[in-house]
């Protein structure tokens, strides 16, 4: 399943790795998309949208 996340806050790749380490935490197997310059973020997992967002927000960014 394709999940596509706003996220706002990622300034850098360390933001970038923070954001991809967080949905891995969630799902081992997830395949992650991240457009730091649009905020743009695509999982493909088969975890609950709500998990994945709620890691991400965990980290410090916030989900649009």
């Amino acid at each position: 399943m394709e999940h596509v996340f706003q996220v706002q806050g990622m300034t850098c790749g360390h933001c970038e790795r923070a954001v991809q380490q967080a949905i891995s935490q969630v799902d081992a197997q997830a395949q992650t998309t991240i457009d730091r310059t649009t905020g743009q973020v695509v999982v493909h997992s088969d975890s609950p949208r709500a998990a994945l967002a709620s890691a991400i927000t965990e980290e410090g960014y916030t989900v649009a």
